[in-house]
């Protein structure tokens, strides 16, 4: 069980780092709000460090080191860290979940672009679907269908974020859109970044986005009837804020560039309550023949670890290959940095 101090450390965090997810999780049974909670905090202080870190290759590594010590039953003595590991062990969270969002913030410490849209659902899958899969082990969740609807979702949540964070992220020198989308539009990456412009293009590479993201939106709402009634306001809430987030930007024109979109604390009322009354029919109508779709191919991977109840403890080779990269890189650093000093 997550200790009360550090459950109200994890909660604090949530309340001031993830709005969003903040609104939805009122609407979760205790029973799944609560490690829920555990496993955000984690996972928001976990891509902080790495975002806000001007040398992300030590951040990433040192995540690293903090997962090992979790699923050693010797976390650091911090409270986020203390409640993750008391999730891992309640509920037998399989070591490739977290692993694969570790592998995405490897990614971003790497500066990876990504050429394609299934390469960009590859990061996507990390990032969120991940944490996607992670929620339905909370609900004890483990059909592989429901699973794949989750990592749906995690999908167009994380879709929607890029689109959003479009300006932010350029003027920070990240790029995520695929670049076979810039070729489309006879663009380049150096037209994205530095200091970009609201143009025609640049707005339908937006409005690209959040289609691919409403589809996945769609998608993932078949699966919502195959988890336990008490947790469907909580999944549907989610689904509604981060959708209306889409929103908000299209309203704006698709820019993202010249302002980051925002709601408000009205609109995310107004979709708590649609998500409570969508939950109540949910119960009478029947399930739709969408929750059987096969996963994303990009996603397929957590969809198993997850549904096969694969705790491994060995990471994966392409996660290896990218921590060592990112070692590499760190020890290659050390020395300048010492001589600067």
């Amino acid at each position: 069980m997550i200790a009360p101090a550090d459950l109200a450390h994890c909660r604090d965090a949530i309340r001031t780092g993830s709005l969003s997810f903040h609104a939805a999780s009122k609407l979760l049974p205790a029973r799944v709000r609560d490690p829920a909670l555990a496993l955000y905090a984690f996972c928001r202080l976990a891509d902080d460090a790495v975002d806000d870190s001007d040398d992300k290759a030590p951040a990433v590594l040192a995540l690293r080191d903090r997962l090992d010590l979790v699923y050693q039953g010797r976390p650091r003595n911090a409270a986020a860290d203390r409640a993750f590991a008391a999730v891992v062990e309640d509920f037998e969270m399989p070591r490739a979940l977290p692993d694969a969002l570790l592998e995405g913030l490897a990614w971003d410490a790497c500066g990876r672009r990504y050429d394609s849209l299934s390469d960009l659902h590859g990061y996507c899958a990390r990032v969120a679907s991940a944490v996607g899969a992670m929620m339905c082990v909370l609900m004890r969740v483990r059909c592989a269908d429901a699973l794949a609807r989750a990592c749906d979702l995690g999908l167009a949540m994380q879709l929607t974020n890029i689109a959003r964070d479009r300006g932010e992220d350029a003027r920070a020198g990240r790029l995520y859109l695929p670049l076979q989308w810039l070729e489309a539009e006879a663009m380049s990456p150096a037209d994205l970044l530095g200091n970009p412009v609201s143009d025609p293009r640049s707005r339908r590479l937006t409005q690209r986005l959040l289609q691919e993201a409403d589809a996945l939106y769609l998608r993932s709402e078949a699966g919502v009837a195959a988890l336990p009634l008490g947790c469907r306001p909580g999944i549907y809430a989610a689904r509604h804020v981060y959708a209306g987030i889409g929103g908000a930007v299209a309203r704006q024109g698709y820019d993202s560039i010249s302002a980051r979109a925002r709601t408000t604390g009205r609109q995310k009322l107004g979709w708590l309550g649609l998500s409570l009354l969508r939950s109540g029919v949910s119960a009478v109508v029947p399930k739709s023949a969408v929750l059987h779709a096969p996963p994303v191919p990009e996603v397929a991977f957590l969809v198993e670890a997850a549904a096969r109840r694969q705790a491994r403890f060995s990471r994966s080779e392409a996660l290896f290959t990218t921590l060592s990269q990112l070692e590499a890189k760190d020890r290659a650093q050390r020395p300048l940095d010492r001589a600067s000093a």
